[in-house]
């Protein structure tokens, strides 16, 4: 495990190409500050957030359990 931000990156990348309806339309970009910013099109924001912020919170929960092991904090945030 090389560059923890690059797994990190693929895997939010990953898990929200399977959530939503077109997974061409995912980009998952790194910022300074280890803030990870996922864009999806407009139709499947709410697949991304799902009932009652239900699937943002369990992706959120993966950032903070990869981010254990790479000894950072990351945040997520979900661009509409």
């Amino acid at each position: 495990m090389t560059e923890p931000t690059g797994d990190v990156r693929s895997l939010i990348e990953k898990i929200a190409k399977w959530i939503v309806d077109a997974p061409d339309q995912v980009f998952v970009d790194h910022l300074d500050g280890d803030v990870i910013e996922l864009e999806v099109g407009e139709a499947d924001v709410g697949k991304i957030i799902g009932r009652q912020g239900r699937n943002v919170r369990a992706l959120r929960t993966l950032l903070g359990a990869a981010g254990v092991r790479a000894r950072k904090r990351y945040t997520l945030d979900v661009i509409d």
